[in-house]
């Protein structure tokens, strides 16, 4: 005779009673139809690197070329990030770098208004002009009012919403001015940051209690403060939602008939929607330059081809 304890073993042992599904053999199986394939993605070698569906390509109108790169190298010590660059900057337009991480995209950047000074190590060679001048001629606030950069991480200031776009304003005055003074300045950047109407009731309240994406939106406006003619983006919506991506884009559109545009991006999606003029780099060398439709759809150099194809990254 088999004990409780024994019987309960032995059922653990036991494989589960088999349950059986009845199914209608009259009813027929639902057939999904592929996916329209995204005309865009299908012109060229860069199928993979343009999403299904994105939204129309907006030309901007080309305008006066603000700044200018002559065979400009960067190294830092014995090291060159930036080999021989030439490229023009022209206002109406975005200009994407593309490439993949230390190729020198971001020291490119940094260098058109000579933050890559900061860094004790580093080394320039060739010419930056901006409007035809020498930026090494230029006093570097100046340069930096002229020529503005929004970083990756959104960075306001521990203050409020108002005194964050006041700051670079103040900073400017020979006597600081009060805000009544800068009040009509400080509304026009939010308002040309796309953020005004959201932040209007309270301009009083800390920057700091913001969404990422209006704080990012918030040094926009503390950089077009100062009325640059060239904005530089790092980056400017790797930290953020997709939406908020989105609203940083449409801005980015919106602001493209009055500034010079600069973005470095890894985002080669985002490359495509915003850029006018797409430039690929590759350890430090600048491969490719071009239409974006034309460096994504028919690129004509064969790393460009493997890039923007998905072959590394």
């Amino acid at each position: 005779m088999i004990g409780n304890e024994e019987t309960h073993d032995v059922e653990r042992l036991l494989p589960p009673p088999i349950k059986r599904i009845v199914v209608d053999e009259q009813l027929q199986p639902t057939i999904v139809q592929p996916p329209v394939a995204d005309p865009v993605a299908a012109t060229g070698p860069s199928a993979g690197a343009v999403r299904a569906g994105a939204r129309a390509h907006r030309r901007g109108t080309p305008g006066p070329e603000r700044m200018t790169l002559d065979g400009l190298s960067v190294s830092y010590g014995t090291k060159r990030a930036v080999n021989e660059v030439s490229l023009p900057i022209r206002q109406g337009e975005v200009l994407a770098l593309i490439g993949p991480s230390g190729c020198g995209k971001t020291t490119l950047l940094r260098t058109l208004n000579r933050l890559t000074e900061l860094t004790p190590t580093a080394r320039r060679e060739g010419r930056i002009l901006l409007d035809g001048q020498d930026v090494d001629e230029l006093e570097v606030t100046a340069l930096r009012r002229r020529v503005s950069m929004v970083f990756q991480q959104p960075n306001p200031f521990p203050m409020s919403i108002f005194d964050n776009v006041a700051y670079a304003l103040r900073e400017q005055a020979m006597k600081r001015p009060g805000k009544a003074a800068v009040e009509p300045q400080v509304i026009d950047a939010l308002r040309r940051a796309g953020l005004y109407d959201e932040v209007k009731d309270d301009l009083s309240r800390p920057a700091l209690r913001l969404s990422g994406g209006q704080q990012q939106r918030l040094c926009i406006a503390r950089a077009l403060a100062v009325r640059p003619e060239v904005l530089l983006m790092d980056e400017p919506c790797s930290a953020l939602d997709p939406r908020s991506t989105a609203v940083i884009e449409e801005l980015i559109q919106e602001l493209r008939s009055e500034l010079a545009i600069v973005i470095v991006t890894h985002n080669l999606q985002q490359a495509y929607r915003v850029g006018d003029h797409v430039a690929f780099m590759y350890l430090g060398d600048l491969v490719e330059y071009g239409r974006t439709e034309q460096v994504f759809a028919a690129p004509r150099a064969q790393r460009t081809r493997d890039y923007v194809g998905g072959a590394f990254g």
